[in-house]
């Protein structure tokens, strides 16, 4: 049993004689007692604060202790707390039974033998403390798991940290901060009981940190702590690290005396420096496709008199694989090339067959081949070479001078015609490409002067939300009128339908005749 010092003792008699022998032998006992006189007084201390344990006479003039004792058991914030009755008048034992059927956990007979009482007390207690900390343990195993999968589902090392912070705070009820180096740097996120959360850069100390799981105990401005912390007296310092090249994570908690939370806040330290190391190889991974898929793309725009130009492309957030969208745009003797493109499915395999559909559109292209037969070449390279494959592509040939162009199109969403603020859909339904079905003529059309045209992949117009449709209706409202600057003009048309993080790749092409 933890130090009887420790531990409270409510004493329920409406006789001041016996409380007073009762509170004496308790206390000298060692345990802090207080008193109520009858069965409302006691309820209502009991709502007051919590207390270890109930003495409580049977016969009370307001109510009957067994009643107070149903009462107690029933009410969530006291269910939990022991009761002993003692009785003068009701002690044979079907007294005895209905007391203890009524949810006492002992019942005692007057005249009660001081020892008696003091052993039953601390018998009672024993039972109880071990119960309340096998719960407690418990709901800090379930509340560890919870974090746990919180911080391992976060989309980028801000929600991860926050999380970190916050489930720390459920876990031990102090205020907590968790911090490591992110892309950003340093970064730490800090949560109050109160409910609070910031995040800012930190600083972290000069000390060398081991290998492994470590423990310390210091002020907190020792650790460069934010001034707003809220406790400026010693804080507990976990850190965590699984190798000598790769950065700590830092937990920082107030002070814990129990040994089971000290235990329970180094294994949440190791979740937290696993997950902070997870995150980081995925956010390497996607830094390492992304830069792929940047180098496939085109490295400049052409040149080409009478002609604007303006691309953008933003890959997916690093919690969204990569996806297979790109453009080209080449000067080919008098002919403009403009291709956008997308292949089925998300993964750095579909960002490389995107690279082979590329490289083959230009060869193609350069032989001189008209758009749909060069359409035509790569569904036949692809059900040929990489079966199982399929993208869509629209694919144009411009004559700068007098804006005719040739389109085929394989199942991509409809470039949109924008003139003197007139939105066309430029529509030709074709099947994708690597299916090996037929395919329509070239679609011939004319882009006038001052006329654009606006090619994208469905990363700006798909959204929950809506359908595909509604997607493409909303993106002809916006569509005109075209600003003045065509970079200006795309990053206004991402900024209104997308919301970083991109869940899917976006690429956008603007062509005006100038």
């Amino acid at each position: 049993m933890s130090n009887p010092g420790e531990t409270t003792i409510l004493v329920v008699d409406d006789r001041a004689p016996k409380r007073y022998l009762l509170k004496s032998w308790l206390t000298r006992a060692g345990f802090a007692v207080a008193e109520a006189v009858d069965g409302q007084d006691a309820l209502d201390k009991l709502r007051q604060r919590p207390f270890d344990l109930v003495v409580l006479d049977v016969k009370l003039p307001d109510m009957s202790g067994l009643d107070v004792c149903r009462r107690i058991k029933a009410d969530p914030a006291t269910s939990s707390t022991p009761v002993v009755h003692v009785s003068a008048h009701a002690v044979d034992a079907a007294d005895r039974t209905l007391g203890l059927v009524g949810g006492a956990d002992a019942y005692l007979v007057e005249p009660i033998d001081p020892h008696e009482l003091v052993a039953t007390a601390q018998a009672v207690l024993r039972y109880y403390q071990a119960r309340r900390k096998a719960e407690q343990l418990a709901d800090g195993l379930a509340g560890l798991a919870e974090t746990t999968l919180a911080v391992t589902t976060a989309r980028d090392f801000t929600e991860l940290l926050t999380r970190a912070a916050a489930g720390a705070v459920r876990l031990f009820g102090t205020a907590a901060a968790v911090a490591t180096e992110t892309d950003a740097g340093w970064t730490l996120a800090q949560a109050t009981v109160s409910g609070d959360l910031t995040v800012t850069g930190w600083e972290p100390p000069g000390e060398d940190v081991p290998v492994g799981s470590h423990r310390l105990t210091g002020d907190a401005t020792r650790w460069q702590l934010p001034a707003d912390w809220p406790d400026p007296g010693e804080v507990t310092l976990t850190t965590a690290r699984f190798r000598a090249a790769r950065p700590s994570l830092y937990l920082f908690t107030g002070v814990l005396g129990d040994e089971d939370q000290t235990q329970l806040l180094t294994q949440l330290t190791q979740a937290l420096g696993a997950a902070a190391e997870a995150q980081r190889a995925q956010d390497q991974d996607h830094r390492i496709a992304v830069t792929l898929q940047r180098s496939l793309l085109p490295r400049h725009l052409p040149t080409v008199p009478g002609i604007g130009l303006a691309v953008r492309y933003e890959p997916a957030s690093p919690q969204a694989e990569i996806g297979g969208d790109f453009y080209e745009l080449s000067a080919l003797g008098d002919r403009l090339l403009i291709a956008i493109g997308d292949v089925v499915g998300h993964s750095l395999h579909a960002a490389t067959v995107m690279a082979e559909i590329r490289h083959a559109l230009r060869a193609y292209a350069v032989e001189g081949h008209c758009p749909g037969r060069i359409v035509a070449l790569i569904d036949e390279l692809m059900v040929r070479l990489l079966p199982g494959e399929m993208a869509t592509l629209c694919l144009l040939f411009l004559d700068p001078r007098t804006g005719r162009a040739s389109l085929a199109n394989a199942g991509h969403l409809p470039p949109l015609l924008v003139v003197d603020g007139q939105v066309t859909e430029v529509w030709q339904r074709a099947p994708l490409l690597g299916v090996n079905h037929p395919r329509p003529d070239d679609l011939e059309f004319t882009i006038p002067e001052g006329g654009t045209l606006l090619l994208y992949t469905d990363g700006l117009v798909e959204r929950r939300d809506i359908t595909i449709r509604g997607g493409i209706a909303d993106l002809g409202r916006l569509a005109a009128p075209v600003d003045a600057d065509l970079d200006r003009y795309c990053d206004r048309l991402l900024r209104q339908l997308t919301n970083p993080p991109h869940a899917d790749d976006v690429a956008v092409v603007a062509v005006r005749r100038l």
